[in-house]
């Protein structure tokens, strides 16, 4: 008979398998493999079964058929062949930054100028202009979210949505399967009774995309009429006023006119193809940059993408060669910091060199596993000389400042799971101006905060040490 013994006997094996292919196949990061082989030998049944739902990543499945489609023929992917040659004529701009802006070239990110920008800090403020702006749309409304909630605001904001779709405004929704997972589907779906609006989910929760779990679509995107767009750190729902448990709460966020619109429209299309299975992307064909009398915005800018799917992390890279560019200081925001190594010798190796290096974190955690995990990161970088800010709440805001000159803003954690399972996208900046801008925005934070120090740290009860370690060693793969 088939009894106890011979199924854990099958599953040793199987897990001697699984530690195989992990090894010498995956070719993961050394890190990332020796964690699914202790999660092998400590947990012999449910190690196959954590594999298949966290392990197996989406690369291999879907860079043809989803970051392929970027390197198409477009108008917009035309114009940025056309301007690689003209960049070195940039002379306002030094070596740093032109190598910055080649880099992203590289994986199709077009360099705009023709652009302005106001920075979001209240999200009352964010929900009110959306708002507005969904009210006076007479074309599209295009929206991605990662989490939508029915609350209060989510109720107003999906109102509007159904009362434009009635009036002729062609209103899409695309909203993340697991970050919507408590939200009604009847809701999200309401647009779907409408002639004109749809709305689709990125990679539906089911037991047939189990494997695809831990690929999320992060990304907070509104595109109104192709003129006006919203980047940032604020889903939609009552937290991100503060009005839940988690108080006071602080994020950032951004309102955008300009060119830099279009290329946030080109990502909407290639996640909305994707999931909704249209042809959206087609409208790109015609799309072209406006011409630069057409608006009084200078801003020089890049709107960069990455996903499990594209060939390099390259936001994560973006943000070190900001880093190893700085000459004074670097300022980091993040709610969570779960940073791999290249990541943390970035930021030693500047300190290092003088560079004053802040990073900001929340004095109040939502999630406890990924606060511990941050923690345990902090020992390091408090011995190395980087100063850690923790705000008087919990900030949710995605920002890095550095030398009054570069500035970045968008959807991105400093976290494997940011850099390397979810679909981010992030708006990098240029321009003195806003640099300036984001560094004052950040010393009003400082006023918020308190900096941890090294003594302090090292006080902390042999609990919250223990809770750390446990957390940290999983982090590679959760």
């Amino acid at each position: 008979m088939f009894g106890f013994d011979s199924f854990m006997q099958i599953s040793y094996i199987l897990n001697f398998i699984l530690i195989i292919v992990v090894v010498f196949f995956q070719r993961k990061d050394p890190i990332v493999s020796l964690t699914w082989v202790l999660v092998f030998i400590l947990l012999p049944i449910g190690g196959l079964l954590a594999f298949l739902i966290f392990g197996l990543g989406v690369k291999r499945r879907t860079s043809g058929i989803y970051y392929g489609k970027q390197v198409q023929g477009d108008a917009l992917t035309r114009q940025l062949y056309e301007q690689m040659d003209i960049l070195d004529t940039l002379e306002t701009k030094d070596i740093n930054e032109l190598d910055l802006i080649r880099y992203f070239c590289k994986y199709h990110c077009l360099y705009t100028e023709n652009n302005s920008v106001d920075i979001l800090c209240d999200a009352r403020e964010k929900y009110d202009l959306l708002l507005s702006d969904i009210e006076n749309a007479t074309e599209s409304i295009n929206l991605l979210y990662f989490i939508v909630r029915k609350d209060d605001i989510g109720t107003k904001i999906m109102n509007a949505l159904v009362k434009k779709a009635n009036e002729g405004v062609k209103v899409r929704l695309l909203y993340d399967s697991f970050g919507c997972f408590f939200t009604p589907r009847k809701f999200l779906t309401s647009l779907n009774h409408t002639k004109y609006g749809k709305a689709v989910s990125f990679y539906p929760v089911n037991i047939f995309t189990l494997s695809k779990i831990n690929h999320r679509n992060h990304r907070k995107i509104a595109v109104i009429d192709n003129k006006i767009a919203y980047l940032g750190g604020m889903n939609i729902g009552d937290e991100y006023m503060g009005l839940k448990k988690t108080k006071p709460w602080r994020d950032t966020h951004l309102r955008i006119t300009g060119d830099a619109v279009k290329l946030l429209y080109k990502q909407f299309c290639l996640d909305w193809d994707f999931s909704a299975r249209d042809t959206l992307s087609k409208t790109l064909e015609n799309l072209r940059l406006d011409d630069p009398e057409t608006h009084n915005g200078f801003l020089p800018m890049q709107i960069v993408s990455s996903g499990p799917d594209s060939p390099a992390e390259e936001i994560k890279c973006g943000m070190m060669k900001m880093i190893y560019s700085a000459r004074h200081y670097i300022y980091i925001q993040s709610p969570y910091f779960i940073p791999d190594q290249s990541f943390r010798n970035a930021l030693i190796t500047a300190v290092d060199s003088g560079v004053d290096v802040r990073i900001m974190l929340p004095g109040k955690p939502d999630k406890p596993y990924v606060y511990y995990s941050s923690l345990s990161y902090l020992d390091e970088m408090l011995k190395a000389g980087v100063k850690v800010y923790l705000y008087n709440g919990f900030i949710h805001s995605k920002t890095i400042t550095v030398d009054d000159k570069l500035a970045t803003i968008g959807t991105t954690n400093i976290d494997i799971r940011s850099f390397q399972l979810h679909f981010e996208t992030n708006a990098f900046f240029y321009s003195p101006e806003t640099a300036v801008k984001c560094r004052e925005i950040y010393e009003e934070d400082i006023e918020e905060s308190y900096c941890l120090t090294l003594e302090e740290y090292e006080k902390r009860p042999f609990k919250t040490r223990v809770r750390e370690g446990f957390f940290r060693l999983f982090s590679p793969i959760m």
